[in-house]
C-alpha cells in the first residue's frame, strides 16, 4: 500500500512537473515571438549617450571630479508602440565613469501617457547584458533597471536608475534615443 501511494505521489509530482514546464516553454515561446515582432516590425533608433550623473550625496567631491560623467558613445535599437505601451531592443557603447569602453545589449519596456499631441512621458524597466572593464574584466553580467523617459515627436531623453550604495551605484545614465523612421 506504502509503494502505491508512493507511486502515486511521483506521477502526480511528474505530472505537475510537465504541466509546469509546458506553461515554461510557452512564456519563452511567447518571449521569442515578443522580440521578433519588435525587430522585424519595429522603426529604427539612434541611440546617443549623454550624461552619467553620480549622484552627489554618494560621492565626495575628488571622487565626482575624477569621473567621466560625459561620456562618448552610441547604439542602435529597433522600437514598437502598442496600445500605449513602448517596446525596443538595443545596443550600446559608451565610456564608463572611468572614461573605459562599456557594452550593452538589452530589451526595454515603458507605459506612456500623451500629456499633449506629440509628447509622451514613459516610465518602466529595461532589462539588458553589460561588460565593464572593472567587473569581470569584460564578462557578461545581467541586470534589470528602471526607466524612465520624456519624447516630443522623434526625440527621447532616457535615463535608467542605477541603485547602490555609498561610493558604488547611485547614477542615472541619460541617453536620447531618436526614432530614424517615425513620422
Amino acid at each position: 500500500m506504502v509503494a502505491r501511494v508512493g507511486l502515486t505521489a511521483v506521477l502526480a509530482g511528474l505530472a505537475a512537473l510537465s504541466a509546469a514546464h509546458a506553461e515554461d516553454v510557452s512564456a519563452w515561446a511567447r518571449a521569442r515571438e515578443r522580440l521578433a515582432t519588435i525587430w522585424n516590425e519595429g522603426s529604427n533608433d539612434f541611440y546617443l549617450p549623454f550624461h552619467t550623473h553620480h549622484l552627489r550625496f554618494a560621492y565626495s567631491r575628488e571622487k565626482i571630479d575624477s569621473y567621466q560623467e560625459n561620456p562618448v558613445g552610441f547604439g542602435y535599437g529597433r522600437s514598437l508602440y502598442e496600445d500605449g505601451v513602448w517596446r525596443g531592443l538595443y545596443a550600446m557603447g559608451f565610456q564608463d565613469s572611468h572614461f573605459k569602453p562599456s557594452y550593452m545589449v538589452g530589451y526595454g519596456q515603458q507605459w506612456l501617457w500623451q500629456p499633449m499631441p506629440e509628447w509622451r512621458v514613459g516610465g518602466g524597466f529595461t532589462t539588458f547584458l553589460m561588460t565593464r572593464a572593472d567587473i569581470g574584466h569584460y564578462t557578461p553580467f545581467p541586470g534589470i533597471l528602471p526607466m524612465a523617459s520624456v519624447g516630443y515627436r522623434q526625440l527621447s531623453v532616457e535615463a535608467a536608475y542605477v541603485p547602490g550604495a555609498r561610493g558604488a551605484g547611485n547614477l542615472l545614465f541619460f541617453w536620447a534615443r531618436i526614432e530614424l523612421d517615425r513620422q
